[in-house]
């Protein structure tokens, strides 16, 4: 009822908020509407021969998309409506539920069952060069994020404000308060979610749970750098800075980014997590990562190569805490980054790449093939080297994605992932690895 309830006050708002209103027909001619229709296919094979268990095999087909509708402007004001939706069929005893309802799962509820969710809704305010929204919205950060490799993106319930300094640079600040992860229907306190059944123990049961963050960005023609500053209160505060600078060599286009991101516990976190028994045994969070990345453009191919290394301090719990679908590294890999650390309740997981001592080397090829008629087709080929100390065995990734792209509209992807010692560390610091991980997908869009 209480869905029903806003979705009518935010439809209400966002009609009273269209330009130029005379009549009821004039307010929805003046909107505008958008979306897409998405079929998803899944399939995850794992071989568990160093645990001695059975090997498995899941998969899962799903249809959905969104729905969005947006108004036009009204003395500064506007709204928008996104509706998401992931429905499976044709599931089989063993489901992948990473395109369902894999979160929900996690919460308790049923991991197979599809679901409709008001994704987004919100209404936002512009003045010159100031803007303030406010209600579900997705974010895109290297923190936070809205992370579209499912069916669904994720979502954010807060305050977002933004200015415009100049025509290079800008600055935001954002109170949120709940997320909902791409696998669910549900928007949960953004610090429980992070936690789960831990939280109290964690954070202290009268903690006032909220996100702030802050952000400088600025974008020059051959140069940029962006800082953010995530402060989860009585958890966690996070710094994430990178800087870009873009030149040319012949006519072949180049890029360099740096990043080096902070990470620790604070306030009532950096007490509880140091006591003995506890979730990270003991460990308080202290984290330091680096990163480096060359991105060449010739023709119509792109060639990446980036390095990354997170610090290894055996004092503190040293893996990078990523708990609301952020995948900053430059050296992220489809399945060797925090897929599940946003799932409820294990932000002190961590994976692979994103483990304290982790040190990383990305190689990736894309090519386009409109020059040989092949109009609108594409290959991209990527492989990760995770090295660390603390594993038994290197992890070595290997991505391979065939692309077709009609226009704007449609585009379908075929992709197919291959992981040996897949490696994974729970939140105590136990390291666990899998013999390997395959996995194939087929992804058809349509957006309007």
């Amino acid at each position: 009822m209480k869905k029903i309830i806003f979705s009518a006050f935010m439809l209400s708002s966002a009609l009273l908020a269209t330009s130029d209103v005379q009549r009821l027909s004039e307010v929805f001619s003046e909107a505008t509407t958008s979306g897409n229709i998405k079929y998803y296919y899944i399939q995850t094979d794992k071989d568990n021969s160093y645990t001695n268990t059975t090997n498995t095999s899941a998969y899962a087909n799903s249809i959905g998309g969104e729905l969005r509708f947006n108004t036009a402007r009204l003395y500064g004001f506007s709204g928008a409506l996104t509706f998401m939706t992931t429905n499976p069929f044709l599931l089989s005893g063993a489901v992948d539920t990473s395109i369902i309802g894999k979160d929900n799962g996690a919460m308790g509820g049923d991991a197979t069952k599809g679901f409709s969710v008001l994704g987004e809704a919100y209404i936002s305010y512009m003045y010159k060069n100031f803007q303030a929204t406010y209600g579900r919205k997705e974010i895109k950060t290297p923190l936070m994020s809205a992370k579209e490799v499912r069916m669904l993106p994720s979502t954010f319930n807060g305050l977002y404000t933004s200015y415009k300094l100049n025509a290079t640079s800008k600055i935001t600040a954002d109170y949120i308060t709940e997320f909902k992860q791409r696998t669910s229907s549900d928007f949960i306190n953004i610090i429980e979610h992070a936690l789960g059944t831990n939280t109290d123990a964690v954070v202290g049961k009268n903690s006032d749970k909220f996100m702030a963050m802050a952000s400088y960005n600025y974008a020059h023609e051959a140069y940029g750098f962006d800082i953010y500053d995530c402060y989860a209160n009585d958890f966690l505060n996070s710094v994430y800075a990178d800087g870009a600078y873009k030149f040319k060599v012949s006519d072949n286009k180049l890029a360099l980014n740096l990043q080096y991101i902070h990470q620790n516990s604070i306030g009532n976190a950096d007490t509880n997590l140091a006591q003995a028994g506890s979730i990270t045994a003991g460990k308080k969070v202290v984290v330091d990562a680096v990163g480096v990345k060359l991105n060449a453009k010739v023709a119509a191919a792109s060639f990446t190569l980036a390095y990354s290394k997170v610090a290894s301090n055996s004092s503190y719990h040293d893996s990078l805490v990523l708990a609301w679908d952020g995948t900053p590294l430059f050296t992220n890999m489809i399945t060797s980054n925090d897929l599940f650390q946003s799932i409820y309740g294990g932000a002190l997981k961590a994976d692979s790449v994103y483990i304290g001592g982790s040190q990383g080397v990305k190689i990736a090829y894309a090519q386009k093939y409109d020059s040989l008629g092949l109009k609108g087709f594409s290959t991209t080929l990527s492989y990760l080297n995770t090295s660390n100390s603390r594993f038994a065995k290197d992890q070595n990734d290997y991505n391979v994605v065939l692309g077709y792209k009609y226009d704007k509209e449609f585009s379908l992807a075929l992709k197919g992932i291959w992981v040996s010692d897949n490696t994974s560390m729970a939140a105590d610091g136990t390291i666990t690895q899998l013999k390997l991980l395959s996995q194939y997908r087929v992804i058809a869009n349509y957006k309007f």
